[in-house]
């Protein structure tokens, strides 16, 4: 397994994380998920400026999703 401490793609943190992409992307939008410490775009200059890949910080990203499972019986709902 990958170590919890990696920055990984969106479909990479997806499987890691067992949530769907959309999720992922969905937390980012409402704001659990937090740029530069949760979550950041590729710096390619390739990637087109309106949508840039994504990378996870794994162990952030799992610890929210952790406590909004705990905290949240509803959320899988709200996040998909």
């Amino acid at each position: 397994m990958r170590e919890a401490s990696m920055w990984l793609s969106e479909k990479e943190a997806s499987e890691v994380l067992r949530v769907d992409e959309q999720s992922l992307e969905a937390m980012r939008e409402r704001g659990y998920l937090k740029p530069g410490t949760h979550w950041r775009s590729s710096n390619d200059p390739k990637q087109l400026p309106w949508k840039p890949k994504v990378f996870y910080f794994i162990r952030g990203c799992k610890e929210v999703i952790e406590f909004l499972h705990s905290n949240d019986d509803s959320f899988a709902q709200r996040a998909a």
